[in-house]
């Protein structure tokens, strides 16, 4: 006969009440290790299909782009995929500029931020290469106001883009040159425009670790904010360079004629002034609001705009460029500090040209604009050149105090020469 115990932790069936708490105990945590051991190998299975997919492609990317990538990785722009950034532009369908290195495209994440894609091509994939790693190395380690950020990057067999902050206002160019296509901009935010960029340039040449050469500083790579703040752009011709040295190997001519100082296309000594010549031809372009090379309604003559600025400033004639170019007598004062400081920057000689943070101070209003040399007489047969010793004082501590009214020899503007012809140094591209 069967006996039943009294002890009340015994259900009606004989089992004891533990025996089944532990039981369902076990089942919950074998049935939370089943659901982990899942999702762990899914994890895994995905990162192996991506790991896969780099892997995959790296067999067609050189080792020293498989190590430059990987160092920029831990710069902190973002890798995306070729499947993303296609995604991102509707399969590369909103066209907003191409150049001679790229085609610019207009994105759109997720998460709702607007972005720039610009897909990369040349000639050969040692050009693209090149082009790829001047624009993240520069741009992957620099963060300032006046720059545009670098959200990141794809380099895939198929694919090779960088990731730009979407300009909402486009490219200085435009509302320069095709002002009946947009609102005219005054010349106060003109003039905000051109110290932010002075701004931009000052940071890479005396603020980043490595100093930063641009090369071709010009309208069309000063992008504009929904604010119309100015913010420099496109470095694939930049150039890292340490600051001890004092002039920087060149393998071929940079930059855009009209805007590249002398030294990048003549066989001399090339330095960061570079970017501060080119500098100073934007600002003539600012002031005009037209190509340096056009016409501004001087006649029959179609002299180089800068070279006729100079022909007036040296006349104390500026009250012609202010009509000619229809500003008006309350900027005045702005204009006649932009056409002195435009013309200090395109000095002939490197050493003559101030730095970009001293540019910026002048702009502000901070320190006065000396009166300025010559820039232009190495153009003209016969003209012997000036001393420029003034000129070598005033720019490296000497005090900015001092006149060319007693070094500079009159000299007949003429439209253009053998050597202005040669160089293009007179004309700007389109």
């Amino acid at each position: 006969m069967t006996s039943f115990s009294n002890d009340p932790n015994t259900n009606a069936t004989g089992y004891d009440g533990s025996v089944i708490a532990s039981t369902v105990i076990i089942f919950v945590v074998v049935t939370l290790a089943v659901k982990i051991w899942i999702i762990v190998c899914v994890c895994n299975k995905v990162k192996k299909h991506t790991q896969q997919q780099y892997s995959d492609d790296s067999r067609f990317i050189p080792l020293t782009m498989v190590k430059f990538l990987d160092d920029m990785e831990r710069e902190k722009p973002i890798r995306f995929t070729s499947e993303q950034l296609r995604l991102a532009t509707d399969n590369f369908s909103f066209l907003l500029g191409s150049g001679a290195f790229g085609t610019v495209y207009k994105g759109l994440f997720t998460n709702g931020t607007a972005v720039a894609v610009k897909v990369l091509y040349g000639t050969s994939d040692k050009i693209i290469e090149e082009q790829f790693m001047a624009e993240v190395s520069t741009m992957g380690r620099t963060h300032h106001f006046n720059l545009v950020r670098l959200y990141g990057f794809c380099f895939e067999s198929s694919l090779r883009a960088l990731v730009y902050e979407f300009m909402v206002n486009g490219s200085l160019d435009n509302h320069l040159f095709k002002a009946s296509e947009r609102p005219i901009l005054g010349f106060e935010k003109l003039d905000e425009i051109a110290l932010g960029t002075a701004r931009g340039i000052a940071y890479l040449h005396e603020e980043c670790p490595q100093r930063i050469v641009h090369y071709d500083i010009k309208p069309e790579n000063i992008l504009l904010d929904s604010n119309l703040c100015a913010k420099v752009a496109d470095f694939g011709l930049a150039k890292l360079c340490n600051r001890d040295n004092t002039h920087i190997t060149m393998t071929r001519g940079r930059g855009t004629p009209g805007y590249a100082a002398p030294e990048v296309w003549l066989p001399l000594p090339v330095s960061h002034k570079c970017d501060v010549y080119s500098f100073g031809m934007l600002l003539f372009e600012i002031i005009g609001r037209r190509r340096n090379y056009m016409d501004v309604g001087l006649g029959d003559s179609q002299q180089w705009f800068p070279i006729w600025v100079w022909g007036k400033y040296e006349k104390k004639q500026l009250k012609d460029v202010m009509d000619v170019c229809a500003i008006e007598e309350k900027d005045h004062e702005s204009v006649e500090r932009m056409v002195k400081v435009a013309l200090c920057c395109v000095q002939y000689r490197p050493e003559t040209r101030p730095t970009m943070s001293i540019v910026v101070k002048m702009l502000e209003g901070a320190l006065p604009v000396p009166e300025s040399l010559n820039p232009f007489s190495y153009l003209f047969s016969g003209v012997i050149e000036v001393d420029d010793s003034l000129a070598r004082l005033a720019w490296n501590g000497g005090g900015t105090d001092w006149s060319s009214s007693g070094v500079i020899s009159k000299s007949i503007v003429v439209a253009e020469t053998p050597l202005m012809t040669k160089y293009e140094i007179t004309m700007a591209s389109e």
